[in-house]
């Protein structure tokens, strides 16, 4: 009894944390045309990591570039993936997209970073967001469906990441936004790497 009450209380309790960050289905939401002002007031990093889903696979979901280039996201494994699902509106996402786009051009080919936006207008919203803050290092993966974000359990909130190991296993999750300069992170990644001798 013990132990079906605790699957029911952890992901209860994901659900609720997760519930802090963006909503997708806010009435009048930015998902139908607002854009969030740079004046929005910034919100605390207050992201959580979550080891409940470790094992699963990088899902079978295929998104796509605003040149209409596809990816099915299993084809990333080979090297260790960090997912970002994001959105042009969700302030926490935006906050992360700089640190995300520092964090890719630093590890190079050690670690794939893939952003995904889950931003229904696609690239009409995602092409001059990248233009307007000249993120050099991430990829305008776009999924309109929403399908990544149900997929991975994320329902309404954002930003959802995932780091997953060269073999395509989930390692841990990162609910809301984060710090991917902090210390924390850079050991959270350093578990992917191959040791050096």
């Amino acid at each position: 009894m013990l132990k079906s009450s605790y699957r029911l209380a952890v992901p209860a309790a994901i659900l609720a944390a997760a519930l802090a960050g963006c909503d997708t289905q806010g009435e009048g939401g930015a998902q139908g045309g607002e854009e969030v002002s740079s004046e929005t007031e910034t919100p605390d990093l207050t992201g959580f990591v979550d080891r409940t889903f470790a094992g699963a696979s990088l899902p079978e979901v295929v998104v796509s570039d605003p040149a209409g280039i596809t990816l099915s996201l299993p084809e990333a494994a080979g090297k260790p993936v960090l997912l970002n699902v994001w959105a042009t509106w969700c302030v926490p996402c935006i906050v992360e997209m700089p640190m995300l786009d520092a964090l890719a051009g630093e590890m190079g080919e050690d670690l794939r970073v893939i952003t995904v936006s889950a931003d229904i207008r696609g690239a009409e919203v995602v092409v001059p967001f990248f233009e307007a803050n000249g993120f050099a290092n991430l990829p305008r993966w776009m999924d309109q469906q929403g399908q990544l974000a149900e997929t991975l359990g994320g329902g309404g909130s954002l930003p959802i990441t995932i780091l997953y190991d060269a073999q395509g296993k989930e390692v841990l999750r990162v609910i809301g936004a984060y710090d991917w300069h902090g210390e924390e992170a850079r050991r959270l990644i350093a578990e992917l790497l191959p040791a050096e001798s």
